[in-house]
């Protein structure tokens, strides 16, 4: 005998002014309201302009419920077409049956429509979306609970789920019989509260290694998907709601699998940091400083408007991006390695010394030196030390040579001249 047991909701309809209130619809709303919010938060410190999580919403939320009950209509058509099937509650989606891969392929072409709109990457939407998703994936499984559907098989565990029959005369009520509301004989595995509690971890897990590595170009949403899905398929065998099978497996864990393998080869195979963005006409200068004028030049009819949205951003490195929170200018980007920026992928040689004369089309200096002559110049050196245009090089050399020459010869002239000279005074005074 089971000394616990989780109960389930009698009613999941109230009516107010004799219109529905559906407990599966409000659990959709709260849900999308805290990914929403999630999202928010999140873009807003990537530098999107407040509240473009809303234009986002606005177009992904109907096309992700259009494309959740398309996907769940696919895989369960004969609830609604065929021997006891009723095309028209394919509509009925306050009834449930909404498939989650659908909700996220409706959604991110809605999200798309919503990127172009605003001048964004797809990619910035989708990690700051990626912890908000599951978040409201856990509350709208709540619907189910309201619902009394999606429970798994039969369990003796404390926390079974005690199951009542819905009335199907009476949508949204429980039979009763006697005053008393029906049950079903045996408790359920709570299904619908295991997914909650797997999508609330998967969601930590996300925030927690997105805050440490910073994931970008959409890796984040893809560590999502891989988190959700591995739950997703054991808590899948679990249910014992009609569906589709193949070779004896539900089609819901054979589409977990493909989707992971597809999320785990773009997060290997897409690398790259975390996007953050600026308005497209953020300046990267200081503005120039008006001369000083007696005339107001304040247009006083604009103090009262509110800052609007940027009509597109681009995509800055985080660094950029801290600058401009700090100072309202985007720098310049860091430049690259100058091994990068050589063609060929070389660096100009780092060269000192001779070496670096070699490679400079300019004279070095020697020190007390008078002028310095490049090779090839023309002309020769005056006795100011420029060069004059008397002749060329050869020239010059030949020139200084007979001027040594003929200095030289008169030097040994010289020389003998003071020497008979010499000669001379001594005998005039050995004769006297």
């Amino acid at each position: 005998m089971n000394i616990a047991a989780i109960p389930s909701p009698t009613t999941s309809v109230w009516h107010l002014f004799g219109f529905p209130i559906r407990a599966y619809a409000l659990c959709i709303v709260l849900g999308i309201v805290v990914a929403v919010l999630v999202m928010e938060y999140r873009l807003r410190r990537r530098g999107v302009a407040p509240w473009a999580s809303l234009d986002m919403a606005v177009w992904a939320v109907p096309f992700g419920i259009v494309g959740a009950r398309i996907y769940h209509v696919i895989t369960s058509p004969q609830d609604y077409f065929g021997a006891g099937g009723s095309p028209i509650r394919a509509f009925y989606i306050w009834e449930g049956g909404l498939g989650i891969w659908g909700a996220v392929a409706g959604g991110a072409l809605g999200a798309w429509f919503a990127a172009r709109q605003l001048g964004l990457p797809l990619s910035v939407f989708a990690d700051a979306l990626a912890p908000g998703l599951p978040l409201a994936q856990a509350v709208g499984r709540f619907g189910n609970w309201f619902n009394n559907e999606l429970y798994g098989s039969v369990t003796t565990l404390p926390w079974g789920l005690r199951v009542h029959d819905m009335d199907r005369s009476n949508p949204g009520h429980a039979t009763v019989i006697d005053g008393h509301a029906v049950t079903l004989p045996d408790l359920y595995h709570p299904t619908f509260l295991y997914e909650a509690i797997w999508d609330v971890l998967t969601a930590l897990l996300v925030f927690a290694l997105d805050r440490k590595v910073k994931f970008g170009k959409g890796r984040a949403f893809a560590l999502y998907v891989m988190a959700y899905t591995v739950g997703r398929c054991w808590i899948e065998m679990l249910r014992v709601d009609d569906a589709n099978h193949f070779f004896g497996v539900r089609l819901n864990v054979f589409t977990s699998i493909v989707v992971f393998l597809g999320a785990l080869i773009y997060f290997l195979m897409v690398k790259g940091p975390r996007e953050y963005v600026v308005p497209i006409d953020a300046p990267e200068t200081e503005p120039e400083v008006e001369p000083v004028s007696d005339v107001s030049q304040v247009d006083v009819s604009a103090l009262g408007d509110k800052p609007k949205a940027p009509t597109a951003y681009r995509v800055v490195s985080e660094e950029q991006f801290q600058a401009y929170e700090r100072t309202g200018i985007v720098p310049p980007a860091e430049p690259q390695d100058a091994a990068a920026s050589e063609p060929g992928g070389e660096a100009a040689p780092d060269l000192d010394g001779e070496a670096e004369a070699a490679y400079s089309d300019e004279p070095k200096r020697v020190p007390g030196d008078e002028a310095t002559v490049a090779p090839g110049d023309e002309g020769t050196l005056s006795d100011e030390g420029t060069l004059s245009d008397e002749g060329t090089p050869a020239e010059a050399k030949a020139a200084d040579a007979e001027a040594a020459e003929a200095g030289g010869d008169a030097g040994d002239k010289g020389e003998n001249d003071g020497a008979e000279k010499a000669g001379s005074s001594t005998r005039s005074t050995d004769e006297r």
